[in-house]
């Protein structure tokens, strides 16, 4: 996905029956059926895990704050309001759990935001579709790095609006509803967002300096 392209007219392409599952799950939570726990999880680990990678730049913490966030779900359960999205309710949560995170990591430095697995899904369509060479391996290899570090190193605000549009393919209103801003907001986030990575990664792209 090019990072020119614009989501705010983007349609959810969530099946209503999915949302409906949900909320009949966290009614059964509610309720004592503690197994309605792994239903959900079996939907949505997955997806989570994949956007806390992402936002964290590091597995492992990803894989604690994934599992912290349905032990919120579970210590929460009653808290639910049925009215909306299971799932918007999940990455209020684990956003949450990103900036906490983050917040660490500036009270302690020596944690590396270095990620095991690199991420360039912005850009992918510049790498060579072709089994590389070496020397090509090494390019994609520096070029996804680049992304990465990137797309690490912006403000919080703006790295977690593009994730969840990029990667998560959620409209500018899902988004919304998750960082608890205006559709507006979202825009504007994205849209700076973008122009950094722009300046950033000109040569990336083929850009004139």
């Amino acid at each position: 996905m090019s990072i020119e392209s614009d989501s705010s007219s983007r349609p959810s392409e969530r099946d209503e029956s999915f949302d409906n599952r949900d909320r009949l799950d966290m009614e059964r939570l509610a309720s004592g059926h503690d197994a309605a726990l792994n239903d959900l999880m079996e939907r949505h680990a997955g997806k989570l895990f994949n956007y806390l990678v992402r936002c964290l730049q590091n597995e492992e913490d990803a894989a604690d704050a994934a599992q912290e966030t349905f032990v919120r779900v579970y210590q929460n359960r009653a808290k639910f309001d049925s009215r909306q999205r299971f799932s918007t309710w999940l990455y209020v949560i684990a956003t949450n759990l990103v900036k906490d995170r983050y917040r660490y990591r500036a009270r302690h430095p020596q944690v590396s935001l270095d990620a095991e697995n690199p991420t360039g899904h912005v850009f992918k369509e510049s790498l060579p579709e072709e089994k590389p060479t070496p020397s090509e391996s090494l390019q994609r290899t520096e070029r996804a790095d680049a992304v990465r570090q990137a797309v690490a190193r912006l403000p919080e605000d703006l790295r977690t609006a593009l994730i969840l549009s990029e990667y998560e393919d959620l409209s500018h209103a899902e988004i919304g509803a998750i960082l608890r801003c205006s559709s507006k907001v979202v825009e504007m986030r994205i849209y700076r967002a973008r122009k950094q990575l722009r300046e950033k990664l000109g040569w990336l792209l083929g850009n004139s300096p």
